[in-house]
């Protein structure tokens, strides 16, 4: 049970702003399931269901020995906090196994986040569980992830927090898995301001870097994006925040993605199912993209040459204000 000191010591009080876009997000839900109730008649009665069927994790939970090296401190961004608990046996035995103490700070957290890229597969649902739990299940959101990248930095003594921010669009590398579920995707395209990104950042070195895990490299590959590495923000690569919406905090603010969990819980599971089946299609058809060209390293080299030639329209996009029409 939280108390009220905790709540506000570890920053999981929402912003204004965040209540604000949940409070936003629920009209825009309402909406929807006013426009498309025959649609979800349907969805109800229909005899095809989407089956997903989730992917085993690609690696296995070491043993946890009680001997194994972690932090119990209570200083800020060290410590357990909503859904991040640093303490956990999983966490603990895995952080040693990615080599917890015996590694540099640095090499540590590139080992963390690469494990968190590469090993967690992102799968859309409710965020209602701890870090062990998604350990286990080798699936989660972007929020799921960058909680475990964030859970082994701090089960390492390495401080590390999140940073969240509200999308201007739908992300290009996520859109194609919606094909399974045009009405998700109809959700997604409306509530456009009211979805929350998560990232991360661990301090290295004296300064705070950042940390993104969401996307699987065969994702990226998907959508012809560069390979991200530690230190690259997603921000104006592939995704694009709305100003004044990035926070950063210590914790999960409580109540985050009310909006989201309502839809994938109780009203559409079946239209969730179809978006992670196409995640799944996503990522395979990454991989092929990745062999063809050559290997991640040649690919990722095309995607950043790409990427580079692309730079002054996608400038031009994250400011508009800086378009002039001519007579």
């Amino acid at each position: 049970m939280l108390t009220p000191w905790e709540i506000k010591q570890k920053e999981m009080v929402p912003p204004l702003h965040m209540i604000q876009l949940n409070i936003g997000g629920v009209f825009f839900l309402i909406k929807i399931l006013l426009l498309n109730f025959k649609t979800f008649k349907m969805l109800e009665i229909q005899k095809t269901k989407n089956i997903y069927n989730r992917p085993t994790p690609p690696y296995t939970i070491p043993e946890y020995k009680p001997d194994m090296k972690s932090t119990n401190s209570e200083e800020k961004y060290l410590r357990p906090t909503l859904y991040c608990n640093c303490r956990k046996p999983e966490i603990i035995a895995l952080a040693h196994q990615l080599g917890a103490y015996q590694k540099s700070d640095r090499e540590f957290a590139e080992a963390a986040f690469e494990f968190a890229k590469r090993k967690v597969i992102l799968e859309i649902m409710p965020l209602e569980d701890d870090v062990d739990e998604a350990i286990r299940r080798g699936t989660g959101t972007c929020i799921h992830k960058i909680s475990i990248f964030i859970a082994l930095c701090r089960a390492a003594g390495i401080p590390a927090r999140y940073k969240f921010f509200a999308l201007t669009m739908l992300d290009n590398w996520m859109a194609p898995a919606m094909e399974h579920s045009p009405l998700m995707k109809q959700w997604y395209d409306a509530m456009g301001a009211f979805l929350i990104h998560g990232e991360g950042e661990v301090y290295l070195d004296g300064k705070w870097v950042t940390a993104d895990v969401g996307a699987e490299p065969q994702r990226q590959a998907a959508s012809w994006m560069p390979v991200t590495k530690l230190g690259e923000d997603s921000a104006g690569l592939w995704l694009f925040p709305i100003p004044g919406t990035t926070f950063i905090r210590e914790s999960i603010p409580l109540g985050l993605g009310i909006p989201s969990q309502i839809l994938m819980k109780r009203l559409a599971p079946n239209s969730v199912a179809g978006v992670n089946i196409g995640i799944l299609e996503q990522i395979e058809k990454g991989r092929k993209i990745i062999e063809e060209t050559g290997g991640e390293a040649v690919y990722d080299a095309e995607a950043r040459k790409r990427r580079q030639q692309m730079a002054p329209k996608t400038d031009l996009l994250k400011k508009p204000d800086n378009i002039i029409f001519k007579d």
